[in-house]
């Protein structure tokens, strides 16, 4: 699909474009001039892979004329990037990093958790997920049984529709996860609703949840089995690794503990035929769509430095970490954006103090005070070097900014931890022993000799490790809300509540407000609670 992406999406979303410029609710402008009859497209055999790579591409890609286009308005198109978004809210709203140039609209409420319904961000986020949600309806409009048989699709062909209708539901099952995990409702709408159906009801959590669920259980038969799919197509390991997900969120998501369930899909996955990359670093280098990173990375977005070229969150992180001091991006293959990416004292103290010499700790700490003192100064708080536009081989990425390294949203060292945390939860059908290898599975691949065993095998443990060997993949913010950290005063880090030392901060942060934008176009849609 990567392929497929690079060669086809750019002509594909032109086209999408034009036929949701009606969505006023999405906040969407049809800015492309080349209007394309929707029967003349899919007028060939090859059309509906192309019709699907199009839905596919709106995880990378922003608009129908490069990076610096997007049909989301209002808001620069590289923070409109779908995994762009993604990152921002899961990320800069932690203990894991801060953006320095806090003049860039919305992130400063992001780093201090001060947002407001009129981040820019929050809405480009917002707006992204419910465009994915557009394109999915009408592809599968267009793939109905009633399209199939006016335009004399051959059964062959029907079979195969099967499978890209399967992977399209995917994708909207994973937009609703997310508007349901970072906003906790949204406007709920489906191929059987009219297009142009502006007003659509609101889900919450609890209807989210339940259709989440249902639609990933009813379209598992028809997904590919994993690793037979092509590279960054959803088969069936994806659609368990997010019935995982919203397993052992669920206690969050809907108030019940639902961690036999999620044991028992991690369970699913692992016995799939995925294994660890034995380089650590390989699966954040611009080769990782290839070799024995392919077969850790579940489901990723894709980014390609000259063809598929998008500001998503693998190009800010390659760039950004470069220091200010530094100028290190030479090492990257990139020229880079000195001084973006800083992370906090607690980030360090945690990778510096505790058992985690090893190759997931890449903080580069020379000349730099461990703590930010001011978000102006890019000299203060350390800095880190996971990402890379290098491939495994030490060669150069294509390009120079735009960088070919693709973004893991899912892979297998996640899942051994989701498995371990799940288990210590309650869930059954797994084990503590297993639990514990998992775990050391993990510490080992990176040259960890501190192996532990099941006494020391805890929440705080889990917790750790989560970060050490997950952070900056858009995990964190989930992370923290599920174990009682987020909001309150329990657990502070730099510039939590705009104090440099941080301060305690409501639980209405533990939800992101729904954009004025969008209740303006939808008024089912109702504000969360604070805001």
């Amino acid at each position: 699909m990567k392929n497929i992406i690079k060669n086809k999406t750019i002509y594909i979303l032109g086209m999408l474009f034009v036929l949701f410029g009606c969505t006023n609710d999405l906040n969407i402008d049809a800015k492309d001039p080349n209007v394309l009859l929707v029967d003349d497209f899919y007028s060939t055999p090859e059309s509906y892979k192309e019709g699907l790579a199009g839905v596919y591409g709106n995880l990378s890609l922003t608009g129908a004329s490069g990076p610096g286009s997007s049909n989301i308005s209002g808001l620069d198109a590289g923070t409109s990037q779908y995994g762009r978004g993604f990152w921002n809210l899961q990320e800069l709203t932690t203990d894991e990093v801060k953006w320095s140039w806090e003049n860039d609209p919305g992130l400063r409420g992001l780093n201090r958790n001060s947002w407001t319904s009129d981040n820019v961000v929050i809405r480009g986020f917002f707006g992204r997920c419910m465009t994915e949600v557009a394109f999915v309806n009408e592809y599968l409009r267009q793939t109905s049984d009633a399209k199939l048989n006016s335009r004399g699709v051959s059964a062959e062909l029907r079979n195969e529709i099967k499978t890209y209708r399967a992977e399209a539901r995917f994708l909207r099952a994973l937009a609703y996860y997310h508007l349901m995990d970072l906003f906790g409702k949204a406007g709920f709408v489906t191929e059987n609703d009219p297009v142009g159906a502006y007003q659509s009801p609101e889900y919450g959590r609890p209807e989210l949840f339940a259709f989440i669920e249902s639609e990933l259980t009813e379209i598992i038969p028809d997904l590919k089995n994993p690793l037979q799919n092509e590279y960054a197509r959803a088969d069936k390991a994806a659609a368990w690794m997010l019935l995982a997900k919203i397993y052992l969120n669920a206690e969050v998501f809907i108030g019940e503990k639902k961690y036999d369930q999620c044991v028992s899909y991690c369970k699913d996955i692992i016995g799939a035929g995925f294994s660890l990359t034995p380089v650590y670093a390989n699966n954040f280098k611009a080769d990782n769509n290839t070799g024995a990173a392919r077969n850790e990375i579940i489901f990723p977005i894709v980014s390609d430095g000259v063809v598929t070229q998008n500001y998503g969150p693998t190009t800010v992180m390659v760039n950004a970490q470069v220091g200010s001091l530094e100028q290190n991006g030479a090492d990257f293959g990139v020229a880079g954006w000195a001084g973006g990416l800083r992370v906090t004292k607690q980030f360090s103290q945690t990778m510096l103090n505790g058992d985690y010499n090893d190759d997931r700790n890449t903080i580069i700490s020379k000349d730099r005070s461990i703590e930010m003192t001011s978000m102006d100064n890019y000299g203060t708080g350390y800095i880190t070097a996971k990402w890379s536009n290098k491939t495994s081989t030490g060669a150069n990425g294509s390009a120079t900014e735009i960088v070919d390294t693709d973004f893991p949203m899912f892979r297998l060292a996640d899942v051994y931890l989701m498995y371990a945390e799940a288990v210590l939860r309650g869930g059954t059908g797994g084990s503590l022993t297993t639990a514990k290898d998992y775990v050391n599975l993990l510490r080992s691949r990176a040259h960890n000799t501190k192996l532990i065993t099941v006494s020391n095998l805890n929440l705080d443990l889990i917790l750790n490790e989560r970060m050490v060997e997950l952070y900056g993949e858009a995990h964190r913010r989930q992370d923290l809300i599920r174990f009682g950290k987020f909001t309150g005063g329990t657990y502070n880090w730099s510039w939590k509540g705009s104090v440099v030392s941080g301060i305690a901060i409501s639980d209405i942060y533990k939800v992101f407000p729904i954009p004025r934008a969008s209740i303006a176009a939808n008024p089912n849609l109702k504000q969360n609670t604070g805001y």
